[in-house]
C-alpha cells in the first residue's frame, strides 16, 4: 500500500469511481505536496515522502519543500477496522505461555512422585540374576512361577521346581566369576575338558508353590569325599518366609571326551575350595538302598521314551532334570490325581544320549485301591532297552489334601 502510493507521486494512478464501472478521469499528481487519495477506501490515505527530487523533471527545476511526516488517517471520525480471519485469531503467544506453564508444572509434579512400589514384591529381583550373600558363600535367587509352569493341580510341577534349582547352581558359578565356556565348568575344568556330573539327589518338597507366587532360592556348595561336591538348596516362599523345598545333591568330575569318572585335580580344586562350606547336609540322607527293578517286580512299565533334540544340554548329554519326567512316566494314574509328590531319591548311573531308547518301571508298595491310602512308596528304575540302568529311584507321595508337612529345614549356621 506505502509503495503504491510512493509511486503515485510520480506517475499518476486513476482512482476507481465508487458509483458506476466507468473509468474515472485521473488527475496529476501534486508534486508540492504529493497526496494521493483513494476513493474506494473508507477515510482514505494521505501519504507524505520526504524525498530529494532530481534536480530538473522536463527541463524544469523542482524543489520539495514538505517535510514527510508519515502515514496518517485522514478520517475525522475513527471507525474499527473490518473484520478479517487475520484479526480473529488468538494471541498465539498468550496461548504457548500457558501450555509452557501447564507443561513444567506437570512436569514438576512428575518428578515429585514417589515411585516406591506399594507392594513389597513388585521389584523382587526383576531380572532374576541373583546375587551373592552371607559372606560370598550363599548365592540367592528369586524366581516368579509362570502359568506354563504349573499342571492339572494349578502347582508348580516337580520339573519347574527342579529347573529353578539347576539355573541357581549355574548362575552361582556365573556370580563367582567361575563360569568357563562350559555348562557350570570352571576354566581350568575347561582347559582339562572335565564336567561335572550329578550321582545322587534328595529332594524334599513341604509345599508347592502355585501360579504368581515368588519363591526364593538359596544354594551353596560344600565339600563331599575326596573327589566329589555337594551342592544344597532351600527354597522359599519369599513373602512369609516358609521353606517350601529342601534339596541336597552329590557331583563329581567327568572327562567330556573319554566320558569317564576323574578325579578333582589340584588347579580345579584351588578354584572351587574358598567358596565351600562346612555345613551337613539340608536333607538328611537317605541310607536305604535303592531296590533294582525287573519286568518281574515292576508293577507298571513304560517303554520307547527316546530322547529329543531340545532335551540335550551343552554337553551333549540328556539334562538330569529330564530324567525325573521319564521316572514319573510309568507311575500310576490313581496315584497321581489323588496324590502329590513329597520326597524323592535318585541316583544316577549312566548317562543317556540323543539315540537312547529308554524303559521306565515303577513298583508301588500296597498296590490296591491306592487313593484310600495314606503316604505312598514308590520303587523307580529308567534303564536302556538292553538293560542298563540310568536311574535307580525312590519316591514317596501324600495325599492331596494333606497339611503336616513335616520339620522345615534350616539354613546352615555359617550361612545364617
Amino acid at each position: 500500500m506505502v509503495a503504491t502510493a510512493a509511486t503515485s507521486a510520480f506517475i499518476p494512478v486513476p482512482s476507481p469511481s465508487p458509483n458506476s464501472g466507468a473509468k474515472a478521469t485521473p488527475k496529476p499528481a501534486n508534486l508540492g505536496g504529493m497526496k494521493s487519495k483513494s476513493a474506494g477506501i473508507s477515510g482514505g490515505l494521505q501519504v507524505k515522502a520526504n524525498a530529494q527530487a532530481p534536480p530538473k523533471i522536463n527541463g524544469t527545476s523542482v524543489g520539495l519543500t514538505t517535510p514527510v511526516e508519515g502515514v496518517k488517517n485522514e478520517c475525522e471520525t475513527s471507525s474499527p477496522p473490518p473484520r478479517t480471519f487475520i484479526n480473529t485469531l488468538p494471541d498465539w503467544s498468550m496461548l504457548l505461555a500457558a501450555i509452557t506453564t501447564i507443561f513444567l508444572a506437570a512436569e514438576k509434579q512428575w518428578m515429585m512422585l514417589d515411585w516406591k512400589p506399594r507392594r513389597p514384591d513388585m521389584l523382587i529381583d526383576p531380572f532374576g540374576l541373583g546375587r551373592i550373600v552371607q559372606d560370598g558363600f550363599v548365592f540367592r535367587q528369586n524366581f516368579s512361577i509362570r502359568s506354563y509352569e504349573i499342571g492339572a493341580d494349578r502347582t508348580a510341577s516337580i520339573e519347574t521346581l527342579m529347573n529353578h534349582l539347576q539355573e541357581s547352581a549355574l548362575n552361582h558359578v556365573k556370580g563367582a566369576g567361575l563360569l568357563g565356556d562350559g555348562f557350570g565348568s570352571t576354566p581350568e575344568m575347561c582347559k582339562k575338558n572335565l564336567i561335572w556330573v550329578v550321582t545322587r539327589m534328595q529332594v524334599v518338597v513341604d509345599r508347592y508353590p502355585t501360579w504368581g507366587d515368588v519363591v526364593e532360592v538359596d544354594t551353596w556348595v560344600s565339600p563331599s569325599g575326596k573327589n566329589g561336591m555337594r551342592r544344597d538348596w532351600l527354597l522359599r516362599d519369599y513373602k512369609t518366609g516358609e521353606i517350601l523345598t529342601r534339596a541336597s545333591s552329590v557331583w563329581v568330575m567327568m572327562n567330556k571326551k573319554t566320558r569317564r569318572l576323574s578325579k578333582i585335580p589340584d588347579e580345579v580344586r584351588g578354584e572351587i575350595e574358598p567358596y565351600f562350606m562346612n555345613s551337613p547336609p539340608v536333607v538328611e540322607e537317605d541310607s536305604r538302598k535303592l531296590q533294582k527293578l525287573d519286568d518281574n517286580t515292576a508293577d507298571y512299565v513304560r517303554t520307547g521314551l527316546s530322547p529329543r533334540w531340545g532335551d540335550l544340554d551343552v554337553n551333549q548329554h540328556v539334562n538330569n532334570v529330564k530324567y525325573i519326567g521319564w521316572i514319573l512316566e510309568s507311575a500310576p494314574l490313581p496315584i497321581l490325581e489323588s496324590h502329590e509328590l513329597s520326597s524323592m531319591t535318585l541316583e544316577y548311573r549312566r548317562e543317556c544320549g540323543r539315540d537312547s531308547v529308554l524303559q521306565s518301571l515303577t513298583a508301588v508298595n500296597g498296590v490296591g485301591n491306592l487313593m484310600n491310602l495314606a503316604d505312598i512308596e514308590c520303587q523307580h528304575l529308567l534303564r536302556l532297552e538292553d538293560g542298563a540302568e540310568i536311574v535307580r529311584g525312590r519316591t514317596l507321595w501324600r495325599p492331596k489334601y494333606a497339611n503336616n508337612f513335616g520339620a522345615l529345614g534350616q539354613v546352615p549356621a555359617e550361612s545364617a
